[in-house]
């Protein structure tokens, strides 16, 4: 059995050798064998049978041959769940750790045995078990959310190769092959539609139930299951790179963030240890100095040894991490992905929500509602589709889809002007599409009137001539004006919406939202701009919403960064702190309630171990309190602070 050590994290791991124990910090153990097998709990089953027969024959009957056999019995009752603890011991102590929960509980089940307490011995170490086997059971609990992820990867795919479709592993499967799903199977790669349309259930991907419809040229990712027939998907990314694959490796690196708490109870742990076991050894050894004749070795080693039981910090080490572990695991079930238990902790503090618009607030689905030229407009579209097929922005893909399967010249020379629209070249004629700001870098003379336009629009110029503009509509998103209303409830203070958008469309949306400061027709750059002026007040705590290429900076800057997972590009996802898998904007509240739900939890853990442990540790100390309170202290207050912290998984937000 192999392990890595350090005195941060060997506190309370799984002292079982009978299965495999994923601690709540992230660091996994390999003991080989399935927690939910039998044989894990064996060794506390048959411990606990003879414990419980020895104490019938040893007080209960009191059988005198009994007394014969009795430490022998205890002995042999002790080492099914002593010998994998002793087993830990000497695994930390090769690697200089001396002083973990493993050698503090040794020292006080053995020294039990030494002054002939063998049911106090056994009663400890036992309870000690079973309070990791309650631990597991927790992990396994709040992992549940996150590892159903696993269960929707799809484990073969069915690819068309030469004319004909076969059956291969979807790690096999390259950019740009054809693969068939039939009805009620998963997708198994992030691909474009090339079937008309079906319905998807996308639960797996953002907590949702309700079906969802995608249609041809729509992308669809990895994880959905197909409802309703066979469809032919173009796969636009290698297995590794999907979304479901991306989800995945940010859960399973979430626990490795930590928050502060967490890691002041680590270092709190590393220095606590050594100094309640010297403690403990003064406990046994200072008072033969001042009593002298009145020294009763026997009495003061047990005391010595209830100090040491109680001590053991496994309530803390184990309570709070797994606190973290149940909040990410109850954030992930509502589509809320968080890449830290720092961004927990964090998001409790939240006073000020920046937002970006189109994609965030807005759907980011738009349409053609109108076209104006001063040029034939088959001409126009023709100039303005070759431009925009170059780019990937929701506007230019409503542009493409409106003009659909008509002849399109080839653009030349695409370049694109950052806020402002792209530049090329279409049949020889140099064409400009993009906002005013585009037209006014050029000093192109436009139509005043376009200005005074509320919404959003394209304009166009040919060979440095204005030739008019396409009117397009995006739609607010259902939940939005619900969001802005439950920011504000749950303590955010203000919230700000950053768009790159014309300023006359920002205030519109502002003002239907509700929303409290809103900037448009922002550059990039001067998003950031903005952002850091907000900044600036040091008693802001500041997250940005955002989905896009050109939210990246913005989401790197702020203090916690949320990215609209569905929708959102892949570096906006990758930047982020928190993914909203549903892309619903309301669900940023929910966040924060969980963030809340989950900081109380663990401030509650603290303050029931903290107590208990002072109180007996003192009554410990002047012989009032045994064994049995000692491990009530130890064990009962660790169980309690586990059942605490799985009541995350269960509560409603």
């Amino acid at each position: 059995m192999s392990h890595t050590h350090n005195n941060e994290d060997s506190c309370c791991s799984k002292p079982q050798s009978e299965h495999k124990h994923v601690h709540v910090e992230g660091e996994e153990h390999d003991h080989g064998g399935d927690p939910s097998s039998f044989k894990t709990y064996l060794p506390a089953v048959v411990t606990l049978t003879m414990l419980l027969i020895g104490i019938a024959l040893d007080s209960v009957f009191k059988v005198e041959a009994f007394k014969i056999i009795r430490p022998y019995w205890y002995i042999l009752a002790y080492l099914p769940v002593g010998v994998p603890v002793l087993r830990e011991v000497w695994e930390t102590f090769r690697a200089k750790d001396f002083f973990t929960e493993f050698s503090l509980m040794s020292i006080a089940t053995i020294g039990a045995f030494a002054i002939g307490e063998y049911p106090e011995g056994v009663t400890v170490m036992l309870f000690y078990t079973i309070g990791e086997l309650f631990q597991m059971a927790a992990v396994n609990r709040a992992k549940r959310n996150i590892s159903a992820l696993l269960d929707v990867r799809a484990d073969a795919a069915t690819v068309l190769r030469l004319g004909k479709y076969e059956t291969v592993k979807p790690e096999t499967v390259v950019i740009g092959e054809t693969i068939q799903i039939k009805a009620g199977e998963k997708i198994p790669l992030d691909g474009e539609m090339l079937s008309e349309k079906s319905s998807f259930n996308t639960a797996a991907l953002t907590g949702e139930s309700k079906p969802k419809t995608i249609n041809k040229g729509e992308n669809v990712l990895a994880g959905m299951l197909n409802l309703d027939r066979v469809i032919e998907i173009k796969v636009t990314k290698a297995y590794a790179d999907s979304a479901l694959a991306r989800i995945l490796e940010m859960v399973q690196n979430a626990t490795t963030r930590k928050a502060k708490t967490e890691l002041f109870i680590r270092k709190f742990a590393k220095i606590y240890t050594p100094i309640v076991f010297f403690l403990a050894l003064a406990l046994v050894s200072v008072p033969f100095f001042v009593l002298g004749n009145d020294y009763h070795f026997q009495t003061w080693l047990y005391r010595s040894l209830v100090f040491l039981v109680i001590s053991c910090p496994c309530a803390l080490v184990i309570s709070i991490p797994l606190g973290y572990f149940g909040g990410i695991g109850a954030a992930s079930a509502h589509g809320i992905l968080f890449k830290g238990s720092n961004f927990l902790d964090l998001i409790t503090k939240l006073n000020t929500v920046v937002m970006d618009k189109t994609g965030t607030l807005t759907k980011g689905v738009f349409k053609v509602q109108k076209i104006e030229s001063n040029v034939d407009e088959k001409e126009f579209l023709n100039f303005l589709t070759a431009v925009e097929a170059k780019s990937t922005h929701p506007i230019a893909k409503a542009i493409v889809d409106y003009a659909g399967e008509k002849e399109i010249h080839p653009a030349e020379n695409i370049e694109e002007i950052a806020g402002m629209g792209l530049e090329g070249t279409v049949n020889g004629k140099e064409i400009l599409a993009g906002n005013v700001k585009l037209l006014q870098k050029f000093n192109i003379d436009y139509d005043a009137k376009i200005v005074d336009i509320e919404e959003s629009i394209v304009v166009v110029a040919v060979d440095g001539k204005y030739a008019g503009y396409v009117l397009i509509a995006d739609e607010i998103k259902e939940d939005a004006a619900e969001a802005i209303k439950l920011l504000h409830t749950n303590g955010v203070k203000q919230v700000v919406m950053l768009s790159g958008d014309k300023s006359s469309i920002v205030r519109k949306v502002a003002g239907v939202l509700g929303i409290d400061t809103f900037y448009g027709d922002l550059l990039p750059e001067e998003k950031v701009a903005k952002l850091e002026e907000i900044k600036k007040d040091k008693t802001r705590v500041v997250a940005f919403v955002g989905d896009g290429i050109n939210d990246t900076p913005v989401l790197a800057i702020s203090d916690i960064g949320m990215a609209m997972g569905a929708m959102g590009s892949d570096a906006a996802i990758e930047t982020a702190d928190v993914v909203i898998q549903t892309d619903q904007p309301s669900k940023i509240a929910t966040a924060i309630r969980i963030g809340k739900a989950t900081r109380n939890v663990v401030i509650q853990n603290m303050v029931l171990a903290f107590a208990v442990k002072a109180l007996v540790l003192i009554l410990g100390a002047r012989g009032l309190a045994t064994m049995w309170e000692a491990v009530f202290a130890d064990v009962g207050v660790a169980l309690l602070a586990i059942l605490n912290a799985v009541r995350i998984q269960k509560m409603k937000f």
